[in-house]
């Protein structure tokens, strides 16, 4: 769906509902207001990286795709939730869509504990092994 497909792993198609903020929620508040998190789905996901539909490109006047942006994702996996720091890399609206409304981003996967990282990539090759 992405024009220009620059993907360098395989993409499964899945749709799995999150939680973006863009505070990471194990860090400490440091004094700032916490700004209201954003809820959404996913479109499709690799090992790498994870194509996010969102109702808005901006959390309060906060750019979710601007230089140096981290999103920090709740991931609701079939077996539990994950958390993922994400870097998004690019976006586009999806007001020509009939199907969707809102934004698609464009994400590469930064970091996850370990554990997470272990099931969201049982996951994904589960999914992967499954449309081939």
């Amino acid at each position: 769906r992405f024009i220009g497909n620059r993907r360098r792993a395989k993409r499964a198609e899945a749709r799995l509902p999150f939680t973006l903020s863009l505070e990471d929620p194990r860090g400490s508040s440091n004094g700032y207001r916490r700004l209201p998190p954003l809820q959404g789905h996913t479109l499709d996901l690799s090992t790498s990286g994870l194509a996010l539909v969102v109702p808005a490109i901006r959390i309060g006047g906060h750019y979710l795709a601007g230089t140096d942006r981290r999103l920090y994702l709740k991931l609701e996996l079939p077996d539990g939730t994950a958390e993922l720091t994400l870097i998004p890399v690019r976006y586009e609206s999806l007001e020509e869509d009939p199907e969707e409304t809102g934004y698609v981003i464009g994400t590469r996967v930064e970091d996850m504990r370990d554990g997470d990282r272990d099931r969201y990539q049982e996951y994904v090759n589960t999914l992967l092994k499954n449309q081939s």
